[in-house]
C-alpha cells in the first residue's frame, strides 16, 4: 500500500487580528498508520515577543484557546458532527464533541480518552508542534472515513493581543468552527 500524501498547507492571519510578531505559519497533515492522524504545526516569528505558554505535565485542560495554542477539527466529510482537539505547547491538551456547528455533544465519553501525543520543539524564530491523534479514540467511524478538517492556531504576544490563524476564514470574526473553515479533505483511510 502506497505511503499517504502529506498536504502541506498555510494557515493565514484573520484581518481583523493582524499581528507583526509573527511571519507565518503552515501546518502537514497525514494519515498514519494504524487509524491515526499525524499533525505538525510550524509558527515562524520572533517568539520574545509572543507568550508561549511554559512546559506542564501533559494532560487535559480546558479554555487553551485563551492563549497561544493549535487546534485541530475533525468531522466526517459530509456529517454536521465534529471534534475539536486543542493542544499546547505547554503539553496540555483539550477534546470536544459536537452534534453541529457550536452545539456539544451531551452523552460524549471524557475528553481525556482522547489524549493525543505531542511533542513542540522551539528556537527563536520557530515553534513546532507535531502531535498524533488516535482517529478511533474519537469514534469508530473515523480511522476509514473520508474527513475534512479545519486547522487553526491562536497566537498570544506579550501584550496580551491574541492573532487567530486558520487554513480558511469565513467572512466575519474568526470563528473556527464555521462550516466554511473544513477546508482540507482526507480520502478514505485504513480501519
Amino acid at each position: 500500500m502506497p505511503p499517504e500524501p502529506v498536504h502541506a498547507v498555510t494557515l493565514n492571519c484573520h484581518p481583523q487580528t493582524p499581528t507583526n510578531a509573527v511571519r507565518g505559519m503552515a501546518a502537514r497533515v497525514r494519515r498514519a498508520p494504524q487509524g491515526k492522524l499525524a499533525v505538525s504545526f510550524f509558527l515562524e516569528g520572533d517568539l520574545d515577543r509572543l507568550r508561549v505558554p511554559p512546559p506542564r505535565a501533559p494532560g487535559f485542560a480546558d479554555r487553551l484557546w485563551q492563549h497561544t495554542c493549535c487546534e485541530v477539527f475533525i468531522a466526517c466529510k459530509g456529517s454536521p458532527a465534529y471534534h475539536e482537539i486543542n493542544l499546547s505547547p505547554s503539553g496540555e491538551w483539550a477534546a470536544y464533541a459536537f452534534d453541529a456547528y457550536r452545539s456539544p455533544r451531551a452523552s460524549e465519553p471524557r475528553a481525556d480518552a482522547v489524549a493525543p501525543q505531542f511533542a513542540t520543539r522551539s528556537t527563536v524564530s520557530n515553534l513546532e508542534l507535531d502531535a498524533v491523534i488516535s482517529l478511533d479514540r474519537i469514534s469508530a467511524r473515523h480511522p476509514g472515513a473520508p474527513l475534512s478538517l479545519a486547522l487553526s492556531a491562536v497566537v498570544e504576544d506579550r501584550e496580551g493581543t491574541l492573532s487567530y490563524w486558520a487554513l480558511r476564514h469565513p467572512p466575519g470574526k474568526p470563528d473556527f468552527h464555521h462550516p466554511e473553515a473544513f477546508a482540507l479533505e482526507l480520502q478514505e483511510g485504513d480501519k
